[in-house]
């Protein structure tokens, strides 16, 4: 298997693992929201935990964090695809395979990231 073959297949695997991962937090944040509706209000008085509002903070946040990934892993498929892809966006210089592997969504050397 030729290199960029092998980065597609790394790009579709992560790709999956992060639409997985929106999926999962969408989900817990529906829940989330069923729930809310379903109690009263004034969750900060609550001594059963967490409030609702803290726990629907932290899923909006993973959620928000989980869709950047999903976009940066689409960015660099369309990068491939269009022959841009482990090329620095900043200095364009090649990005070496060793960063791709680690981070195959990066789109800046290191020199550039930093």
């Amino acid at each position: 298997m030729n290199q960029d073959a092998r980065l597609a297949r790394v790009l579709d695997d992560e790709q999956q693992r992060a639409d997985a991962r929106v999926r999962k937090f969408e989900d817990e944040l529906d829940a989330l929201t069923r729930a809310r509706r379903s109690e009263s209000d004034d969750d900060e008085h609550d001594p059963e935990g967490v409030p609702l509002s803290a726990e629907w903070s932290r899923i909006t946040g993973l959620l928000e964090s989980a869709r950047s990934n999903a976009a940066q892993v689409e960015a660099a498929k369309e990068r491939l695809a269009d022959g841009s892809y482990g090329v620095c966006l900043s200095c364009g210089q090649p990005i070496p395979v060793e960063r791709l592997e680690v981070r195959p969504f990066a789109d800046r050397c290191v020199p550039c990231a930093s």
